[in-house]
Parts: C-alpha cells; sequence; structure tokens
C-alpha cells in the first residue's frame, strides 16, 4: 500500500494537520471533512485528500469565512474566487466603517465632547449615503415645495442637493464637524424658513428699474477692507468707502431700497451651508462674505 491509499484515523489527522481532534470531528460531523469510511469497530478513517482539504477549510476559516460558506466552496457550488471578491467587498465596508468610527473618537479626544454630543456624532456618521442625502433631500423639497423650478434663482435648489456620495474613506475632523452641523442647520426652523424665504424672493419676477444700482465686485472690494479695517459704516470715512460702490446722488429711498434687496439675500447661516458643502466636497475653503454685505446694508440705511 503506498502512502496515497493511506487511512488515517481523526488522531493520526490531526498529528498531520496541526488541528485539534475536537475540530476535526465537529468539522466531520457537520460533513465538511466526511470519513473516507469507518473501521471494523466504527473509528472514521480518512484518506490522504483530506489533509488537502483540512488545509483548504483551515485556510477558509482563517479568512472569515463560515462553514456553511465553506461547504458551498468545497461542493463547488461556488468558486474560491467568488468567495473572496464576496468577503473581499465586506472588508472593505467594515475598513470604511472602522475608519470612520476612528474620525469620530479623534473628533471627540479633540473637541471634549459632551456624552451626548458623542452619541449624535456617532449616530449620524453611521448613517448611509443614501440616508445623508435623502436628509438633505427632504430639506431642500420642504424649503422650494412650489417653486417652479425654472424661476429665476429657484435652481439654487440643485446646488443645495450636492453633498459627497460618500464621506472619504478616512475623513478629517472638519468633515466629521461639517457633517453633524450641517446636519443641525438644516433641522432648524428658523433656517429652513430663512432659505425658503430667499428661494420666493429670488423666484418672483423683478421690477424694471434699469441698471443695477450697485457691483457686488465693489462691495467685496471696498465693504470688504471697511470690514477688514474695522471702519464703522456710520463713520464720516464709511461714508466716503460707501461713495465708491454707489452713486453719491442715489437718493435716500433708493437706498432703503437696494439695502432691503441686499438684506433679503444676506444670512450667515445660508453662507454657512455652502461653508460646509465645500469641506464635504473638498473644495478649498473661501472667506466668509456676507460680513460685507453686511457693511454695506447699514451704511445704506444710514447715508
Amino acid at each position: 500500500m503506498n502512502d496515497r491509499d493511506r487511512l488515517l484515523t481523526i488522531g493520526q489527522l490531526a498529528d498531520r494537520t496541526g488541528l485539534s481532534v475536537r475540530t476535526i470531528r465537529f468539522w466531520s460531523d457537520i460533513d465538511v471533512i466526511p470519513p473516507t469510511r469507518r473501521s471494523a469497530g466504527g473509528f472514521r478513517l480518512y484518506d490522504m485528500e483530506a489533509v488537502a482539504r483540512l488545509d483548504l477549510v483551515r485556510t477558509l476559516r482563517e479568512l472569515g469565512l463560515d462553514l456553511d460558506t465553506v461547504q458551498q466552496v468545497l461542493t463547488r457550488q461556488c468558486t474560491v474566487a467568488d468567495v473572496a471578491r464576496a468577503h473581499m467587498r465586506a472588508l472593505d465596508t467594515q475598513i470604511r466603517s472602522l475608519r470612520l468610527r476612528r474620525a469620530v473618537l479623534r473628533s471627540i479626544a479633540q473637541q471634549e465632547s459632551t456624552t451626548e454630543e458623542m452619541m449624535l456624532m456617532h449616530k449620524l456618521i453611521r448613517l448611509s449615503a443614501q440616508e445623508r442625502q435623502r436628509m438633505i433631500d427632504d430639506f431642500v423639497d420642504r424649503t422650494f415645495d412650489g417653486i417652479d423650478p425654472q424661476a429665476p434663482g429657484a435652481q439654487i435648489a440643485a446646488s443645495m442637493r450636492q453633498i459627497p456620495a460618500e464621506l472619504p474613506d478616512e475623513p478629517t475632523p472638519e468633515q466629521v464637524e461639517a457633517w453633524l452641523e450641517l446636519a443641525e442647520l438644516i433641522g432648524d426652523a428658523g433656517f429652513q424658513e430663512r432659505v425658503r424665504q430667499m428661494a420666493v424672493a429670488g423666484a418672483a419676477p423683478g421690477e424694471e428699474s434699469g441698471p443695477q444700482p450697485y457691483d457686488p465686485a465693489l462691495v467685496l472690494e471696498h465693504a470688504g477692507r471697511a470690514v477688514a479695517a474695522g471702519i464703522s459704516p456710520e463713520s464720516a470715512e464709511g461714508r466716503a468707502i460707501l461713495d465708491r460702490i454707489v452713486d453719491p446722488e442715489l437718493p435716500a429711498e433708493d437706498r432703503i431700497r437696494v439695502a432691503d434687496q441686499v438684506e433679503t439675500f444676506t444670512d450667515r447661516r445660508v453662507e454657512r451651508y455652502w461653508q460646509l458643502v465645500g469641506v464635504l466636497n473638498g473644495r478649498p475653503p473661501f472667506p466668509p462674505r456676507v460680513p460685507d454685505f453686511e457693511w454695506f446694508i447699514t451704511a445704506l440705511r444710514v447715508f
């Protein structure tokens, strides 16, 4: 009898493979490694192919496959390549989940968050991409409900939906905090109403009032410098700066009308929304511009 035809007992099979007798017996009981035959005394005997089969089972188990899947591979119901691809996808998901959790823990440690904040952070960060997008879509749908999507200014709705399909595998603390702040912002009734006001005003037909009485670029240039320099919009110097933005001869009532118009579309929280969306999408940060227009509005009302 050559070695190929030799039959092994469970004990001998255990010695050959380094597996315990208990493990081999269990796998044999569930037909993962069925015995070749039994001895006259009823003892299980295994041929040499069982050694290779056990090595394969052990490898598959160490890779995380359950015994049902192992059995499918052994009975050729699926290939090792099929199983490997499926488990690779599962591992990718697990790895991504662990990285997200690490990002949350890192943010908590840096911000010294409270227990409530930690629980909220963990809950929100675990939302799927579809759930996160649904939150944004629900907010935009409520805000722009009844507004003609073709109306002037209504196209802002599409832009407000643009959050990334997935957070990065390893989001920065800034991205974790941006998503949490964004989720809180869109859930605020006051913010929802403010965006709704802007949407309605932007969709309304404009008056035929001739050329725009001011250039937004001049606001950013001159009012921006005034804000940076700490110049009051109510000061004499502020009046001189305002004259560089609008015609000094513009009547007071027209100045008030312009101030009201600009104020309708000026809100720090709305600007913050765009900043947060930019962080999530990995865009370069942009400096806040609302303070420049707030300065401009005050100066228009004063002079």
